[in-house]
């Protein structure tokens, strides 16, 4: 068969269906070019899907009329210049484009205009593409001092077997809208707006650049409730600077579809960034739910290659592990300042769920006539068809001393003290530990022994952020008072956490306990797995797991981790084979540790049913405070939820 070289149409078509997957595909490249060209306004609309007509205009630099013919032309772009050697460096790209195949591309499958102003000229022109027929430049009408005015209809009516693969106008526009949102979330100092069949999607006002405009743009994209739950990242090593927002281990979702990542400006998909955050989230979310995240990642253009893929949504960093290292280290570091903080939302769904169960009538029957009944978790005073008032009692407890916290006898002290892990060092010590949970004590209370130095004002704990322990309900949940508001603590998730992070501090200091196996097993892999698994021989000894080389394509275990007990070590070598082909860490060994000490850690805590006094309940409070991450248990869940009195007054009308 002889070789045949292929016309410039039919080369413009394959290209266009390795660069114009679909409508967004479209979008994405002409967005890229109007943010090159220094555009501070983009607006995009679309009809039928984007199948049917795409206009993107903005207010960039322009095309003269010289340059409207040059642009349509393949690989013909004003992106990539050669250095003083005469040479065309690809790994120094500093712009979102630089192939020059989106014009072409688009106008070989569809109906392709271009309308354009120069910067500092007065004339505009236009340029006209059907299907790869290039018309001629002419004059045109242009309403902007400057930019370019672009225009597609009928996308692919010249393949149709390509609008077969089309999915409905419905996804289309969505894709359409998950592009914009991307490209929005990439350039806070840009403004977008989305018109899609006439309807108004998007309308993002450019943002100031830096921190607090590209958080305001991410709250515009991913919701408002991301501005209350997200966590500032700001971290550089070697040249690798890591920037963004995480959300809070208790703002989590079901999926991974507000995980993002940016590489220089670039919107990007990566493996890189989905097995990062789950080893940097292990300790705080269960393997069904996923954090929310925008990460921008700054480096030299000569670090990364954006040339791997045809649309450039993928890209390849010359030393993977170090910027994969900078974002577990980088979301660790910012999760840990966190300390003791939790999710907005928590408050929020409570508070909704309260003002529905006041507002729905039993059996969900009309309003009219309807007097709100007590629920019949409190009293069973609600009777069918109304519901009588209780006759005058006292309730158990009313009466009582309130559970403020107070100054209490040396022993009582002591024994709480040593019930929460801070025994040791005198009564005084304890006192403080039990009190305080290791904060300072305010310098007006004075501990038993100490001198006495005439009266001093009594110090209330609501100062604390967790505020003062006032009443223990259903022997499960810590009510406490702060300063403005209520906070409602789980007492056996809270010291789950509090029991499982020690742990993890003692295991850490002391290292991985190990077992031998009387008989060492022998794992079959595939030889590039068992190269990858006996790589990191040292780093998982450190874990307990000790293995080594048995020829091609087998382990040799050893020693097994003495936490796990009689586990299965093919299985648990298998699944770290798969970890390390996946993100590069082994993270199944680490999370079945993780697993195995979150179980001692829950048989070990208070569980609920427990009764607890105040000391207790305050040395809980107090030790959650000093302790990080102890705003969410083990698996994500929020360990307490703070209600704010002006909501609290909302619910009674006095708001």
């Amino acid at each position: 068969m002889p070789i045949r070289r292929l016309p410039p149409e039919t080369v413009n078509r394959i290209a266009a269906g390795e660069v114009v997957e679909r409508p967004a595909s479209a979008i994405k490249e002409l967005v890229d070019n109007a943010i090159d060209a220094g555009a501070t306004r983009i607006e995009v609309e679309a009809h039928g899907g984007g199948l049917t007509r795409i206009l993107v205009a903005d207010d960039g630099c322009g095309l003269s009329a010289e340059e409207l013919p040059v642009a349509i032309e393949r690989h013909a772009t004003s992106k990539l210049a050669p250095d003083e050697d005469g040479l065309w460096d690809l790994l120094r790209i500093h712009t979102m484009g630089f192939r020059g195949e989106a014009l072409p591309s688009i106008g070989s499958v569809a109906r392709l205009s271009i309308s354009s102003r120069a910067k500092g000229q007065r004339d505009a022109f236009s340029i006209l593409v059907e299907g790869g027929s290039v018309g001629d430049v002419a004059p045109a009408a242009f309403a902007g001092d400057h930019g370019a005015r672009i225009e597609v209809r009928d996308l692919f009516y010249a393949t149709p077997a390509r609008l077969k693969f089309m999915k409905s106008e419905r996804a289309e526009a969505l894709a359409i809208t998950e592009e914009l949102k991307r490209q929005a979330m990439a350039h806070e100092a840009v403004g977008f707006s989305l018109d899609i069949d006439g309807r108004r999607i998007l309308r993002l006002p450019p943002e100031h650049p830096g921190p607090q405009g590209r958080l305001a743009r991410l709250s515009a994209v991913l919701g408002r409730d991301f501005h209350d739950n997200a966590l500032e990242i700001d971290q550089t090593r070697d040249g690798v600077r890591l920037s963004g927002f995480i959300g809070l281990p208790t703002y989590n979702r079901g999926n991974a579809a507000h995980q993002y990542l940016f590489v220089n400006g670039r919107p990007v998909r990566d493996r890189l960034l989905q097995g990062a955050l789950r080893a940097a989230y292990a300790d705080f979310l269960a393997r069904d739910r996923h954090p929310t995240a925008a990460l921008y990642v700054t480096l030299d253009t000569a670090e990364v290659d954006v040339n791997v893929h045809p649309a450039k949504a993928e890209v390849r960093f010359r030393d993977p592990a170090l910027v994969r290292g900078l974002i577990v280290g980088g979301l660790r570091h910012a999760l840990a300042a966190a300390g003791h903080r939790a999710s907005t939302t928590t408050a929020a769904s409570a508070l909704d769920a309260i003002r529905a169960q006041s507002l729905v009538p039993p059996g969900g029957g009309g309003y009219s006539g309807y007097q709100p009944a007590p629920s019949p978790a409190g009293f069973s005073a609600w009777q069918s068809g109304g519901w009588t008032r209780p006759a005058p009692q006292v309730l158990p407890g009313l009466s009582d001393v309130s559970a403020r916290y107070e100054a209490a006898p040396e022993e009582v002290y002591a024994t709480r003290a040593e019930a929460f892990g801070g025994g040791g060092g005198g009564v005084a010590e304890a006192v403080r530990e039990a009190a305080y949970g290791g904060y300072d004590a305010p310098p007006s209370v004075a501990y038993p022994g100490q001198p006495d130095h005439g009266p001093a004002p009594a110090f209330d704990p609501v100062d604390f952020p967790l505020g003062a322990a006032r009443a223990q309900v259903h022997e499960t949940y810590i009510v406490a008072q702060t300063r403005d508001g209520v906070v409602i603590v789980d007492q056996h998730a809270a010291h789950e956490r509090l029991v499982y992070e020690r742990m993890k501090g003692e295991m850490a200091a002391g290292g991985v306990a190990r077992q031998t196996l009387l008989l060492p097993e022998v794992v079959e892999l595939d030889p590039a797995e068992a190269e990858r698994v006996v790589a990191r021989a040292e780093e998982l000894a450190a874990l307990g797991l000790v293995l080594e080389s048995f020829g091609p394509g087998a382990v040799l275990v050893r020693e097994t981790p003495a936490l796990l007990g009689k586990t299965d070590a093919a299985g648990l070598v298998r699944d770290i084979a798969d970890d390390l082909a996946e993100n590069g860490q082994a993270l199944a060994l680490k999370e079945r540790l993780e697993e195995v000490c979150s179980t001692m850690a829950c048989h070990g805590s208070v569980r609920a049913g427990r009764r607890l006094n105040a000391v207790e309940m305050n040395a809980l409070l107090r030790e959650m405070e000093a302790t990080p991450h102890s705003g969410q248990c083990n698996h994500g869940r929020p360990t307490y939820v703070e209600l704010k009195l002006a909501d609290i007054e909302r619910l009674f009308g006095r708001r």
